[in-house]
């Protein structure tokens, strides 16, 4: 019989703890050994309980959920996901927390009617079993501006003159990979279109934190945007993202219609527009993530004459989504993390 993994929630709620604790104790594969109120107990319950996996209220008393965070990715690191609520403060913090090594992140449950308790129960099992699947990554332990990487070379006949445009989906650990890849993107840039799965109240925050520390102009797309070169379109985490004819152009196009692989924004409903209207002038990228959102997408690309690009196993914080798109052909090169961009601003320069 497989070993169960074993979860520590730390919550300074009471009422959090029991939720969290009792979601995640009526799943077979799954073991609470214990919750904590603050981080001096979780210390401790660590040391002596070993878990598996810790779930990590962002704001707690006396030393909040960064500041613990960041201690422990760098003394005993370990799978976090971080519970957050859904405000911008909280969407700031929280994607610093990502920074920080946390895996990955889920929104407080509400009581507004938004969803059910099963289907917020079922997510969160779903990232407990993903943490502790993962790849932890190296915390950043310095500020953007010193650790970035400069963006790959231009070629002569620039990449954003040859009409190319990148499509790009990721999930788990996308938030970083994203952001590492536009840090390896010049501001003369083809227009890049990315999805990354995450709720609604984050994705302006994501746009804006990417805007701050890369070379191109990063924003979340409202919809019926002119597709221009050196920008980047940010999916929100209402709608799916697609792209449309205008004229001799593109715009960008939202629409609120069923989720697909159980995901709005869907990768593969953005990587089929680029199939159906780009063809071959796309190249698509497939990063980090859980499950098989976007396979079937780049695989159309790459059927329409796209080029394809899959991060490998290797740099993945879950290899998943880019293992899915390369067994089934869609992944037409594949590539540590760090040398996808070059690859990409290499491919939008060919004619």
């Amino acid at each position: 019989m497989p070993q169960k993994i074993r979860v520590l929630v730390v919550d300074d709620s009471a009422l959090m703890r029991g939720l969290l604790s009792q979601m995640l104790g009526s799943v077979p594969d799954l073991e609470v050994v214990g919750a904590a109120p603050d981080a001096a107990t979780a210390r401790e319950m660590i040391k002596s309980l070993n878990p598996d996996v810790l779930t990590l209220d962002v704001q707690m008393p006396r030393m909040d959920g960064l500041e613990f965070l960041e201690r422990l990715m760098r003394l005993r690191p370990m799978p976090v996901v971080m519970v957050s609520s859904h405000t911008e403060a909280g969407s700031e913090t929280t994607l610093r927390a990502l920074e920080l090594g946390a895996i990955d992140f889920i929104g407080k449950p509400r009581s507004d009617g938004g969803r059910s308790m099963d289907s917020y129960a079922e997510e969160l099992v779903e990232k407990i079993r993903a943490a502790k699947a993962a790849r932890l990554r190296r915390p950043m332990t310095t500020s953007p501006a010193t650790s970035s990487p400069k963006p790959a070379a231009i070629p002569r006949n620039g990449p954003s003159a040859t009409g190319r445009i990148v499509f790009v989906g990721a999930s788990t650990g996308g938030t970083e990979a994203i952001k590492d890849f536009l840090l390896g993107i010049p501001a003369d840039c083809p227009p890049i279109l990315i999805v990354q799965h995450m709720p609604v109240a984050f994705t302006a925050s994501f746009a804006r934190r990417l805007d701050g520390l890369c070379a191109p102009r990063v924003i979340e797309s409202q919809g019926n945007e002119k597709v221009e070169p050196g920008t980047v379109y940010i999916a929100p985490g209402h709608s799916h993202l697609q792209i449309k004819r205008s004229g001799n152009g593109y715009l960008t196009e939202l629409t609120a219609s069923e989720p697909v692989n159980r995901h709005r924004p869907s990768v593969d409903v953005l990587f089929d527009s680029a199939a159906s209207v780009v063809g071959k002038k796309a190249i698509g990228v497939i990063l980090t993530g859980m499950g098989k959102d976007g396979a079937q997408g780049l695989l159309r690309m790459r059927q329409a004459g796209a080029r394809t690009f899959g991060q490998d196993e290797a740099s993945c914080v879950v290899y998943g989504m880019p293992r899915e798109a390369y067994l089934i052909g869609g992944v037409e090169e594949q590539y540590a993390l760090d040398e996808i961009a070059r690859r990409v601003v290499v491919a939008a320069a060919a004619a």
